[in-house]
This record gives C-alpha cells, structure tokens and sequence, in this order.
C-alpha cells in the first residue's frame, strides 16, 4: 500500500478532546475541554426555535449570509475602532478553527516559517504543518507568561510569514499588555510579517486588564487577520461559527480558501446568532460579571484546599502546579486525576513545546454547582491520587 501523508507524522488525536472522552468513562467532573454546561441566552434559542420553522434550511452565501455579516461587522466596527465592511472584509467560518485554518493557508506557502508563542492552543502547530510551513516556537515564561523581546527579534529575523497571536491566551489566560502589542506590532512591520490573531475570548477579560484588538494598532490594518468566534461569547461551541476579519485583498482569498474547504457555515444557526450579535453592550457587562465570579469562586476554592495555580487575566482557563505530587508524566496524573478523584483535566505539556511537565489546565466555564463539586472533589486530591 502506498505511504500515507507525512504532514500528519508528528500528530496524535486532540489530547483536549481525548481527556473529556476520559472524563464521561469515569464519571468525572469535566474540566478539560472549554465548553459550558449552562445554556446559551434565552433570546437565541427562542429565535432558533422560530428558524426551525422558516426558511433556513439551504445553503447561504458562502462566505456568510448577509444580515449575519452586517450584524458581526455593526458588532466589531464598534469594538474594533474602524468600520468594516460586511460584504469586503468578512468571511463567516465554521468556527474559529476553520477561520485559523483558511487564514494560514492564505497567507503561507510551502515552506514558510510563522511565530507562534508556547504555551499554544494544540490547533496552532498543526495549523502550521497542514499549511507547508514551519512553527518557529517562541517561549511564553510562567507564572507572568510574558515574552523577552530579544528573543522574540530573534524569531523575526528568521523571517516568518506571520505570527499567530491568541489574546486572550488559551491556556495561561494571558492579556497582552498594549506594550508588549506594540513590541509586536513594530517588529511585524520591521520584518514585513502578517499577525493571525485569535481573539476568541474577547469578551472574557478581568480587570484591570483590557483587551485590545491588534488590527486598531497604527498601521496594523492591512496586516492583520483578525480571527474569532461566537462559541465562547454566546455559550454555542457546538454552533461552530466563526469568522476572519480583513482587509480587501487578504479576504479575497480567504473567500476561496473557505469555499473549497467547507462551502460555508450552518445558514439556520447564522439566522439565529444574529439575535446575539445585536445585543447591546449590557450583554457584554453581564458576561464579563459573570466570568469574574466564576473566576473568584474557583481561585478561592483552590487556596483553599492550597494547590499553586496562576491567576488567570482573561478567558477561562487556569494552570495548576503539580510539581508536589512528583509525576514524571502529566498526562499519566490527568488520566489519574479523573479516575481516583473524579475531575477531568488537560495535560500541560500539550500546551507547550519546551518540556513541561508541572501544569495542568482546568477551566471553569460551568456552573457554580458544577465548580463546587469540582472543588470538593479536588480536596481530597492529597489522599487519594496514587503515590508515586
């Protein structure tokens, strides 16, 4: 038989989806993979029941039916600083994964190198290699996950394609600071580099920290692929809508890359999403509160019981030390973890391409209920994971 490809050598399954399947065997409280087990707000279900009936059942334009990409760039000229054009400047994706995916493969041809900082959301690295290209892995250094500049130059000199840039951080919960989005930015320009930004968690921010969106920076514009999604802002993960802000000339091929990878997204999900994208900034108040008490509820349960942890900025993801327990593999203790004490989590080494073996991510995007057994269950963590 003929050879498979050799892009996907190096792959294995998503861990993160790998440990939920480990979570739903033993019957534990799933903390690995970032979705909500609260419902999505009243006002999209009830216009998603109404869909049901109308008629929404066929293909929309593929890059996105036309009141959703008005709606979505209403929504994010408001928040972004510019006005954006619905029809020029937007492509409506099946979730931010095809939106990373089509924006790599636009920009990138065989053989080019592009930044992605460590600790990384798993899809980044693939993304790299499915496009032809090459990571060039720069170090995000805990617990702070803050960047030397000197070496980020050096990774510049290497002269990518681009720089991938989540911010919010899947999985530290790192905000970039406008400083270090302005060292950025200077160098992208410096070394003629795009930056794909995956700002899926935009909304997800703790104060003091602000998020600031990459392409309002001067001159950043016409470099930028702006990535992001709704699945973490209306609680839809499973909706998987996305969408890739640009300028003319990038979103023109964007749009071809997209037909040919998926045609287009769910045209009765669009219909109903557009209900959220109208919201006022109330909604975004409410959301921002609501994470924050979660956030409190979880930091503080996990003093208690006296675990080291970092103090997530934004998103909703938490890195807990496991350095006492003496594991030499963090993906043994998660596989652990969810038999002996009942809570699923991901291995911190899938995260980051340094070797790492001292974290695990948990995140706590559930409801206080959930969050509290949770942490009930985790108190008991010194007894009961097995000794090593």
């Amino acid at each position: 038989m003929p050879q498979l490809s050799n892009r996907t050598a190096t792959f294995t399954d998503s861990v993160i989806r790998r440990m939920t399947r480990i979570s739903n065997k033993y019957g534990a409280v799933n903390l690995s993979q970032g979705f909500p087990d609260f419902e999505p707000p009243r006002e999209i279900l009830d216009r998603l029941a109404e869909v049901t009936r109308e008629d929404f059942h066929q293909y929309s334009i593929t890059w996105g039916a036309q009141n959703f990409r008005e709606a979505l760039a209403e929504k994010q000229s408001r928040l972004m600083g510019r006005s954006i054009d619905p029809n020029g400047e937007i492509v409506v994706t099946c979730g931010s994964t095809e939106a990373m995916m089509a924006a790599m493969m636009s920009v990138t041809n065989e053989g080019d190198k592009v930044i992605v900082f460590s600790p990384f959301y798993e899809n980044y690295g693939a993304d790299t290699i499915l496009s032809g290209a090459e990571p060039i892995y720069v170090p995000l250094d805990p617990p702070e996950f803050s960047f030397d500049p000197d070496v980020l130059e050096a990774a510049f000199k290497q002269h990518p394609k681009a720089l991938i840039l989540c911010n919010p951080s899947n999985p530290c919960g790192k905000v970039f600071t406008l400083e270090e989005l302005k060292i950025i930015a200077d160098l992208a320009k410096k070394y003629d580099t795009f930056v794909i930004t995956d700002e899926v968690y935009e909304h997800i921010v703790y104060a003091p920290h602000k998020h600031v969106y990459f392409a309002s920076l001067p001159d950043m514009w016409e470099r930028t692929i702006s990535c992001s999604s709704l699945s973490k802002t209306y609680s839809i993960t499973g909706w998987r809508l996305g969408y890739v802000i640009a300028p003319p000339h990038i979103i023109d091929t964007v749009k071809k890359v997209h037909d040919f990878l998926t045609v287009g997204a769910a045209a009765p999900l669009q219909e109903a999403a557009v209900t959220g994208l109208r919201f006022g900034d109330d909604y975004y108040k409410w959301l921002q509160d609501k994470y924050t008490e979660k956030r409190d509820l979880f930091l503080k349960g996990l003093d208690d019981i006296g675990i080291s942890h970092t103090v997530p900025q934004g998103a909703y993801y938490i890195m807990l030390d496991i350095s006492e327990f003496g594991y030499a593999s963090d993906l043994d203790f998660c596989e652990k973890l969810a038999e002996y004490v009942g809570v699923g989590a991901v291995p911190g080494s899938s995260f980051f391409k340094e070797p790492e073996n001292r974290y695990i991510r948990l995140h706590y995007a559930k409801k206080n209920e959930t969050l509290v057994a949770a942490l009930e269950r985790l108190n008991d963590i010194r007894k009961k994971m097995p000794k090593v």
